[in-house]
């Protein structure tokens, strides 16, 4: 029996599906099938029942799931013990981020610097800890910190113009610690040939953009939900006929007239007219995230605290 193959086993049961487990594991779906069958023959029983649309627990599988998590959690520690005896010469954290923001320039998110020398800063002060990046939507980050998959987060959060925040179930912060890095609000950019190019000067309510195609990030996005929710509040939804990964991408496509973006000030550009948004003003926050409850481990406590040093937030 396998610490790899448990991980699976957990993460089929949470989620009742062997393709979603193996995107969040970043597998093929037939090598998480495989190492569950052979866990499943090491046992003697059948974990999931696999006939129907859903895979389900079996009665052993529902016993053997408490084992698998306390295992799994118990590794863990083993691996946080040995790391603070042997410092922080050595280690390894799972990094998740917002897409784009490794990259991002500073003008497309407010204040906020790309990542990428940020974390050649911090490779150099502490050469033996090494981490991997992976980019999702916060929807499936904040998942991914619950279930032990990710170490630390850089997440994009929608931030409710009439303290709605939370309200509409989207996305649930309980179990995690928060260091806010930014506060942006977010406008509509266009062509200059486009009708609400008009009056650059004057801010544009929100309730204008419903009707016209919108070009955004995917569901699952702060950006994304900030964009709903702000048009939620006028008895409107949006048009999104175009996704993209992030800010400087939403930006482009706007100038190829594809669509409005909604992001958060990309700058001055030649090609672009920026309006304002109000009533409501849709913003979306950047966030560091980490679960709560237990210390983390020391490559992650040393890389934690050089992010909210570089990024001391508002």
């Amino acid at each position: 029996m396998e610490l790899r193959q448990l991980q699976y086993f957990v993460t089929v049961a949470q989620h009742g599906s062997f393709t979603r487990a193996a995107e969040l594991l970043h597998l093929s779906q037939p090598g998480v099938s495989a190492q569950i069958r052979q866990l499943e023959r090491e046992l003697g029983h059948p974990l999931l029942d696999r006939s129907g649309r859903t895979v389900r627990l079996t009665r052993v599988g529902e016993a053997v799931l408490p084992h698998a998590r306390a295992a799994l959690s118990a590794a863990a520690a083993a691996r946080q013990t040995a790391q603070e005896f042997g410092g922080l010469r050595r280690g390894h954290v799972r990094l998740g981020m917002v897409a784009g923001a490794a990259l991002t320039p500073p003008s497309a998110l407010g204040t906020f610097p790309g990542l990428a020398t940020t974390l050649a800063a911090f490779r150099q002060e502490h050469p033996g800890i090494d981490f991997s990046l992976a980019e999702d939507t916060t929807a499936r980050m904040l998942a991914a910190l619950r279930e032990g998959r990710l170490d630390l987060g850089v997440i994009g959060l929608p931030t409710a113009a009439r303290g709605q925040e939370g309200d509409d179930g989207w996305t649930s912060l309980t179990g995690l610690d928060l260091h806010t890095v930014l506060e942006t609000p977010l406008v509509a950019v266009c062509p200059e040939d486009h009708p609400l190019a008009a009056a650059p000067d004057v801010p544009l309510p929100v309730s204008a953009l419903a009707g016209h195609a919108l070009v955004s990030t995917p569901r699952g996005t702060g950006l994304r939900t900030a964009l709903e929710r702000a048009l939620a509040e006028v008895g409107a939804s949006p048009t999104v006929t175009v996704e993209a990964a992030a800010p400087p991408q939403l930006a482009e496509l706007a100038a190829h007239g594809l669509g409005v973006a909604v992001l958060p000030d990309p700058g001055p550009s030649p090609d672009l007219r920026i309006r304002q948004l109000t009533d409501p003003v849709p913003r979306v926050r950047i966030a560091l995230a980490w679960p709560s409850g237990r210390r983390p481990a020391p490559p992650t406590a040393a890389l934690l605290d050089h992010l909210r040093a570089a990024y001391p937030g508002p």
